[in-house]
């Protein structure tokens, strides 16, 4: 017994006053969870928080009316008690949505923080100045941790991020001999697996649609393209400065022109579904057939790949599972969690 009534007497008379009181418009606050539960305003609010100073009967009395009432702690209040936002800033470049990035990878991320108190803010930045949003969200303070993709060998924000104190996860790996939580897929198996498959298909002459070169996964992409050139005994024929950023547009042009080419590749790598979509266009305007006279392998991120061109080879990678672990480990960064521990390197 607790204040003359069991604990599921307590929690059905507060599912009683708050079927028989509607709560008012307004949005609703300790003082009205205090008036609901018959609390103190101090007992509710730590109650709301799990102090072990409040029985467990009545920290689930709370709960209940809170959840019910549709409470949601202030933000403000939050962070001047506790110096936390309960925020989590992702710092994403809109032009990476062509492969189905930025909507799977919010959506991953989204799933890692449900459940917690965090809130997901997404902040776009222009390549041209990747440092202003990191800099606005350290200055502010309007962020608990930060999460951003398109990492370099020497990122400068990784460093000032680093500097500065403020827990971040990566989407990509750096080289700079700092330690800090990341989720990277692994692209050099990805390139040496696509040409293995060339391979096996009869194909001699390979050709890479790479990431720009000044991100780090370039770097891995070209190391698994070039061990898989010399273990499988083929021919590399650059494709220029073409990459997977290049236009849509760019790249199928591109692919009309090597259709003309005597000695055009007859397989290739693409780092992307966008661009292989293109150069497959691009080719099949210059009269050639995929799976005939050429083929392409590129990464499976999204349905697109199949509905559009089921002819591509496909090798998995789920932006959604990386957003979801970059969540997770973000908040185990924030509380304290070394960062070796929360690093991880996705396998095709």
């Amino acid at each position: 017994m607790h204040n003359g009534f069991t604990e599921l007497e307590s929690i059905q008379k507060t599912a009683i006053v708050l079927s028989k009181d509607p709560l008012p418009e307004k949005r609703p606050t300790l003082r009205s969870l205090a008036e609901i539960t018959g609390l103190g305003i101090s007992t509710v609010s730590q109650a709301l928080r799990d102090s072990p100073e409040i029985s467990e009967e009545t920290r689930r009395r709370v709960q209940l009316a809170a959840q019910q009432a549709g409470y949601r702690p202030n933000r403000a209040g939050v962070r001047l008690r506790t110096g936390k936002t309960n925020v989590i800033a992702v710092v994403l470049n809109p032009q990476d949505e062509g492969s189905g990035f930025v909507s799977d990878f919010i959506f991953g991320i989204s799933n890692g923080l449900a459940n917690s108190a965090y809130h997901l803010v997404v902040t776009p930045y222009s390549l041209s100045d990747e440092m202003a949003p990191m800099r606005y969200i350290v200055e502010t303070g309007s962020a608990d941790g930060v999460i951003f993709s398109r990492t370099q060998p020497h990122d400068q924000r990784v460093r000032y991020l680093h500097d500065a104190g403020m827990p971040f996860a990566t989407h990509g790996r750096t080289q700079m001999g700092l330690q800090h939580p990341y989720h990277d897929y692994d692209n050099e198996a990805f390139a040496f697996e696509a040409l293995r498959r060339l391979s096996v298909n009869g194909r001699k002459r390979a050709a890479l649609i790479g990431p720009p070169h000044h991100l780090t996964y370039n770097l891995h992409t070209n190391a698994g393209f070039e061990r898989g050139l010399r273990e499988f005994g083929l021919e590399n024929l650059a494709m220029g400065s073409i990459d997977i950023d290049a236009s849509l547009l760019d790249i199928r042009t591109l692919g009309r022109e090597l259709a003309t080419r005597h000695d055009r590749p007859d397989g290739f790598v693409a780092s992307s579904i966008a661009s292989a979509v293109a150069l497959s266009t691009g080719l099949a305007d210059g009269g050639l057939e995929i799976g005939r006279d050429f083929d392409i392998v590129s990464k499976h991120t999204t349905s697109l790949l199949s509905m559009t061109n089921p002819k591509i080879i496909s090798i998995p990678e789920s932006f959604k599972h990386a957003g979801t672990n970059l969540a997770r480990m973000l908040m185990q960064a924030i509380d304290g969690v070394e960062a070796e521990s929360l690093q991880v390197l996705d396998r095709p």
